[in-house]
């Protein structure tokens, strides 16, 4: 299944990258979780479908250009690892932004039921069982 799930993610990012913020959201888990590590100005869980959305709209509401590109992507068991480039211009300030992290969707069967969001790639291998 895991090459399945690689599938799933790069569809659900290449709607994403054109606007279709709503893609993939039919495989959210009624109780996903996802948890932004404390690297993140946001840091902390939300929990649903709804607590996703919030914080999405949250999110979105600091930028007037904003792309997310998934760069790499690695199957790693019931999940997988996707490497990011984020690219932006704060509304607030008018600065452009760029950074590159890391994001683990993780599958129970075909739902996404976590996505956790890393700095660095060592932790989202470690996050999956793996080292680099």
């Amino acid at each position: 299944m895991s090459q399945e799930n690689v599938e799933a993610v790069r569809a659900v990012f290449e709607e994403w990258e054109k606007g279709d913020l709503g893609a993939g959201s039919d495989r959210f888990d009624p109780n996903i979780l996802m948890v932004l590590s404390e690297d993140f100005p946001d840091a902390g869980s939300y929990l649903t479908p709804a607590g996703l959305e919030g914080y999405t709209r949250g999110f979105l509401a600091a930028w007037t250009k904003l792309t997310i590109r998934a760069e790499e992507l690695m199957e790693a068991g019931d999940s997988v690892v996707v490497k990011l480039h984020q690219l932006g211009v704060g509304r607030g300030s008018g600065a452009p932004s760029e950074l590159r992290y890391f994001q683990v969707w993780t599958f129970r069967g075909e739902m996404v039921i976590r996505i956790d969001a890393l700095l660095t790639r060592a932790e989202a291998l470690e996050a999956v069982g793996l080292k680099e």
